[in-house]
């Protein structure tokens, strides 16, 4: 079966998101990973603008243990950037560094990313919100969010695909403080030593 258009590539995805999952969850180990992946797939093939696709489902689970292997070298890159960074800092590359509790920046930061986030939550379609809130902040898996809006599991993913295409655009086009202060030069070293540029 070829599909010729994006919209084809969606319905494709709809029938075979079970499967999918499946197949995550056994790549990933993580029911709430697979969820996640799911989600971001339903973003990719709802902005895809490809040509005709002579086997959509194989397409589909390409793209799938693509994400699956973008993550994980993604988790190897932050991995190696905390041994540099532990290297670099204590002259260890041990993954135990020293117990440095938050100082008032960290924690003034940290309330403000956490303000911002919620505020982009706010401005979510009612739908989109909804399942974000029982997804992301109470933990319930796709299933769950689903029996308990009752709804499909397939409209649960297609509200967290609009959510994370709603949020990444609001967080992007809204800077946060913490980034302005490193792009303009200054940073908490600068503050903590007196620095001046």
């Amino acid at each position: 079966m070829t599909v010729s258009s994006p919209q084809g590539l969606v319905q494709a995805l709809e029938k075979r998101s079970a499967d999918l999952r499946r197949f995550l969850i056994a790549r990933t180990g993580s029911e709430a990973e697979a969820d996640d992946i799911v989600s971001e797939l339903w973003i990719k093939v709802n902005a895809i603008h490809s040509g005709p696709v002579a086997n959509p489902k194989n397409y589909l689970f390409k793209m799938a243990n693509n994400l699956v292997l973008d993550r994980r070298r993604e988790i190897q890159r932050r991995e190696r950037r905390e041994r540099d960074w532990s290297s670099a800092r204590y002259g260890t590359s041990s993954s135990e560094i020293p117990d440095e509790a938050a100082n008032a920046e960290q924690l003034l930061i940290e309330r403000e990313d956490v303000e911002r986030l919620s505020k982009a939550i706010a401005k979510l379609p009612a739908g989109a919100r909804r399942v974000v809130r029982l997804h992301k902040l109470d933990g319930l898996s796709h299933a769950e969010v689903a029996q308990r809006l009752g709804i499909s599991k397939s409209a649960v993913e297609k509200h967290m695909a609009v959510a994370m295409t709603h949020l990444r655009r609001l967080l992007a086009a809204e800077v946060s403080p913490h980034a302005r202060r490193l792009k303009s030069g200054g940073g908490p070293d600068d503050i903590e030593t007196g620095a001046k540029r």
